[in-house]
């Protein structure tokens, strides 16, 4: 019985380490990812590629957002992206701005493992600024992250302009906002019989309406990259650009 007891005592050792091996393999997978999402500030007249005549629709909703920005410039990430200060590219992002050629859209930074033969889901972008005729942000898309024996990075971006027929949208939303004076007469075609209006009638088939472009497509990032930790990394098109940096915690 004794011989037993001490059989299981000299195996305790053993058990406790397993038990600390298990969290530090954990911790090897987890990583801080940090992303910066810029613009080139340039002419787009002076971009050599020309884009616009490239049939792309605006990216549908992913399953996760990873940093979106609605018409009214609220933010909506399903990360818990931490404060600006923990961003070790901040400062790169400042000198790119310092330089007067970029403008950032966008600063995120997280906590996550990246186990072997992990495949986020693609999660979406939507910043820069508000297209009122196209109805989406500037930059829009998806970033996905995979581990293979190396971190990758899929970045699948479109960087759109409005087109004359989205401007004058714009003008005409805005012109749109100004509300009319309470308790100002009606006019005399106001007041008048609505029926009479065939556009108004419910029995006269109204002829579909073609719809001018409001949006055409600038340059766009369609790239797939390794990643090393601690290196930082830049995927970018003439006008946009995407930093990159992983920082391993743990051992």
């Amino acid at each position: 019985m004794r011989t037993l007891f001490q059989k299981h005592l000299r195996a305790l050792p053993l058990f406790a380490a397993a038990l600390a091996v298990a969290p530090a393999a954990q911790a090897s997978y987890t990583y801080r990812a940090e992303l910066v999402l810029v613009e080139r500030l340039v002419d787009p007249e002076s971009v050599v590629e020309q884009m616009a005549g490239r049939l792309t629709e605006p990216g549908e909703a992913a399953p996760k957002a990873l940093w979106v920005e609605d018409a009214n410039g609220q933010r909506l990430s399903d990360l818990r992206l931490v404060g600006e200060n923990q961003i070790t590219l901040a400062r790169s992002a400042q000198r790119l701005e310092n330089s007067g050629r970029f403008r950032i859209l966008a600063k995120a930074a997280w906590y996550q493992s990246f186990p072997p033969n992990y495949r986020s889901e693609p999660m979406q972008v939507a910043i820069g600024d508000w297209l009122p005729g196209a109805g989406h942000r500037e930059v829009e898309g998806t970033i996905t992250i995979e581990r293979q024996r190396y971190l990758h990075v899929e970045v699948a971006l479109n960087h759109w302009q409005p087109t004359a027929a989205g401007e004058q949208t714009a003008i005409e939303l805005k012109n749109q906002t100004a509300v009319a004076e309470p308790g100002a007469p009606e006019s005399a075609a106001d007041s008048s019989d609505a029926s009479a209006d065939p556009a108004t009638d419910s029995q006269t088939p109204l002829a579909p309406m073609a719809r001018e472009p409001q949006a055409e497509l600038l340059t766009w990032i369609r790239e797939t990259r390794r990643m090393r930790s601690e290196e930082i990394h830049f995927l970018d098109s003439p006008t946009i650009g995407v930093l990159v940096l992983f920082r391993r915690i743990g051992s």
